[in-house]
């Protein structure tokens, strides 16, 4: 592995006041990679009536991207070049504006990808403009390669390739519960079935187009896509307990939901069903989870399990201190510090 170069002490708010020497190199190697996306899309919308501004306070930084992050950090423990890392990182914001924007559309929200000069209210459009240019930008980043005489024409078309079925499960996942569904499965269930494809192997997804271009057999980097699917699922776990009344509501999967159905008692699942049925159409109580500290406990311990053994598995001997801090930073960001304190 090429390590990682303890550069300038730093003190960020991920890890309160704690030094964190690796994150230098990091956030240069992403800030790079975002520059690269970033001019790229200006590039693709030259010209057809929509400006791309520029880019918004706290958009290069570490705490706005820390999957980004972990996921740059994950080429490191492989060994891979400094402009390959640079170059997969640019390429994994061209996937994650491209999932951020198929969610918004199903989630009815807006998360921004992309500043531009497009009405604020033009919500659905945005996702549209965001998951286009962010197709074009990754073909044009792998055109680039092929021209710098990186890769060849037919490894352009392999990758691009690999990058679509990367994130097919996870939508065909996302879209067999458009409609809600009318059972409830058993919270291994959930796992097994519905979260294993909606984020486990979406977490794998910035590995599908490096495996083409470095011709890594999977065996070669099982490690670390083991340890970004447990990231992955312990997020989603986090998200259920997020989650929960909206999720019940709309008639979804959800982890919290199906511990609360199958393994408490029927006192519990009487109170969900009550709650439901009394708030279709109302707003989701946001802390509803707290109503069933059972259901918190065991999902708590579940997420946390999930990242613990993703983190440790994936961070180096020598940043095994970093993954309590991530863990807690990850916790926050997701919204989930109230339930797993």
């Amino acid at each position: 592995m090429e390590s990682i170069k303890p550069l300038e002490t730093l003190t960020r708010p991920v890890f309160d006041t704690q030094p964190i020497e690796p994150l230098a190199q990091l956030e240069e190697e992403l800030s790079a990679a975002l520059s690269i996306y970033w001019r790229a899309a200006a590039r693709v919308l030259q010209a057809s009536g929509v400006s791309l501004l520029i880019p918004p306070d706290g958009y290069f930084s570490l705490e706005k991207n820390f999957f980004s992050a972990l996921f740059l950090y994950s080429y490191h423990r492989a060994g891979l070049a400094r402009s390959r890392r640079i170059t997969y990182a640019a390429v994994n914001q061209c996937l994650r504006g491209m999932v951020t924007g198929c969610d918004n559309i199903l989630d009815d929200e807006y998360k921004k990808t992309l500043e531009t000069d497009l009405p604020e209210q033009g919500v659905r459009f945005r996702s549209v403009v965001d998951i286009m240019v962010s197709d074009r930008v990754l073909f044009e980043i792998l055109l680039g390669e092929f021209k710098n005489d990186e890769i060849s024409y037919f490894k352009v078309l392999e990758a691009n390739a690999a990058s679509i079925h990367a994130l097919i499960s996870s939508g065909a996942q996302e879209a067999s519960e458009e409609n809600g569904n009318s059972s409830v499965l058993k919270p291994q269930q959930v796992l097994a079935s519905v979260h294993h494809f909606k984020t486990g192997l979406l977490f794998q997804c910035p590995w599908a187009i490096p495996r083409v271009i470095e011709g890594c057999e999977k065996e070669k980097v099982n490690s670390i896509l083991k340890a970004l699917y447990h990231i992955g699922m312990g997020c989603q776990i986090m998200d259920d307990m997020v989650d929960l009344a909206s999720d019940l509501q709309r008639q979804r999967h959800n982890y919290v939901v199906s511990v609360i159905y199958h393994e408490l008692d029927s006192n519990h699942r009487q109170r969900l069903n009550s709650y439901r049925s009394s708030n279709l159409g109302a707003p989701p109580e946001t802390e509803l989870l707290l109503k069933f500290p059972e259901a918190i406990s065991a999902a708590k311990i579940k997420a946390y399990k999930f990242l613990e053994q993703g983190l440790c598995s994936l961070f180096s001997q020598d940043h095994q201190l970093f993954v309590e801090p991530a863990i807690s930073f990850l916790t926050k960001r997701i919204g989930a510090d109230r339930f797993m304190t």
